[in-house]
């Protein structure tokens, strides 16, 4: 097998969502020659919250090395822990190099620093590296105003033409992520690919005993789930949501035994979902979770709720990476995207877009309140739902895991 040497400074038992770029295309690495070695941290220098049950969806053959970081201290100046083992990570690099052979270095990015470890190796030892964009790192940040954010885009467009400038390959999770940065950076474009995040079957597998659901307390409840991030990009979908909900009470249309939970939506900066519902005066039936949930938990959520969520965003390139866990949920799946989103086919070729709104950039919240209302006035009833898991066989992570092979294997021929 060729090894594929991957560095991502989190690993298990930390279920953050980058690192489930690295896990699910790594499982299915070896069924197409590729052996997976992973440079990470050591769990004692992660800042978030164990998650023990996460370990159980990595398979065993992952050949694992972990480093050192320096530690946050008590006025947290530096919290990127990519920035924080950056050092380490490289020594650790160069000595897995120096001892292995490594056919090819594959960075997912964020930690956007860790991008930099690419070319520095590739000076040192001519090893090929790719650069894969789970996020985009300059972007657009209109929507953020603290001086953190200017600074990170300022930095990052000094940055990221040297980090990439030797890649051999540029990957995302989807191909508008990345596109933007190959017209910036290159005059001829390397190798590169999209491939989803996709998804582990055997995740869905997984059955958790004595859960406590979060409307444990509400056992008469019929709750409708969102589970995740709370996107910069989502505010205009929730605002015309809660509006048409908010309507439609008045006018005596909605189940008041439907409760809302959104879940595992962290620490976002701008206004929170509660505060919206507020204005809307459904603070009564929303409910938010801001923790994150072990991964396994968020799963066994969204099976056992009434009804499943999904708000992406008003971005096209957005891909709606939780879309496969809504599906594979086997709920009726409410949903809003923009029109150009690749979920949004994903959705249409399961048959589950009886409940998709699909946006377009023109359309105003009145135009979207309009169209909502019949949507949530039919999702309220009951229903026969079911779709068509088959086709989501495209979109496995043996399938991303395949796409990255096939990228990797044409840079070594080109090298040959």
């Amino acid at each position: 097998m060729k090894n594929v040497l991957i560095i991502y400074p989190h690993w298990h038992p930390v279920n953050l969502a980058g690192v489930h770029r690295p896990r699910l295309i790594g499982n299915f690495l070896p069924e197409h020659g590729w052996h997976p070695i992973i440079l990470t941290v050591k769990q004692e220098f992660f800042e978030e919250k164990p998650d023990y049950d996460f370990e159980k969806t990595f398979r065993d053959h992952y050949e694992v090395y972990r480093v050192d970081a320096f530690k946050v201290g008590k006025i947290r100046l530096v919290g990127d822990i990519g920035l924080r083992a950056f050092f380490q990570l490289y020594k650790e690099a160069k000595r897995i190099i120096k001892s292995k052979k490594v056919d090819f270095i594959w960075i997912p990015i964020p930690s956007f620093y860790t991008a930099l470890l690419g070319r520095l190796l590739y000076r040192k030892t001519k090893t090929p590296y790719g650069i894969d964009y789970i996020d985009p790192w300059v972007r657009n940040i209109m929507n953020q105003n603290n001086w953190r954010a200017k600074m990170s885009q300022y930095v990052a467009k000094i940055l990221e033409p040297y980090a990439i400038k030797r890649a051999s390959l540029i990957t995302g999770v989807s191909t508008p992520y990345y596109e933007p940065v190959l017209k910036r950076n290159f005059k001829q474009n390397p190798v590169h690919a999209g491939m989803p995040y996709g998804f582990d079957p055997n995740d869905h597998e997984v059955v958790l005993k004595d859960l406590e659901l979060p409307w444990g307390s509400q056992p008469d409840c019929k709750p409708w789930i969102y589970a995740g991030a709370f996107l910069p990009n989502s505010h205009l979908f929730l605002q015309s949501f809660f509006e048409s909900i908010a309507e439609l009470k008045t006018e005596g249309q909605w189940d008041e035994s439907i409760r809302l939970y959104f879940v595992g939506t962290g620490s976002y900066p701008a206004k929170r979902i509660t505060a919206y519902a507020k204005d809307y005066g459904l603070d009564n039936i929303v409910i938010e979770h801001r923790e994150r949930f072990s991964f396994l938990h968020i799963l066994n959520f969204l099976s056992n709720a009434h009804r499943v969520m999904l708000f992406g965003s008003t971005e096209k390139h957005y891909t709606a990476s939780k879309t496969f866990q809504c599906l594979l949920s086997k709920r009726p799946l409410f949903s809003m995207l923009h029109a150009e989103s690749s979920a949004v086919e994903v959705i249409r070729n399961a048959g589950a877009d009886c409940f998709l709104l699909p946006y377009k950039d023109s359309d105003t919240r009145s135009h979207l309140v309009n169209q909502l209302k019949p949507l949530i006035i039919n999702f309220q009833k009951d229903l026969d739902w079911d779709v068509d898991l088959k086709s989501l066989d495209a979109y496995t992570s043996k399938q991303s895991a395949k796409v990255l092979v096939e990228g990797m294997d044409k840079v070594l021929k080109q090298n040959e």
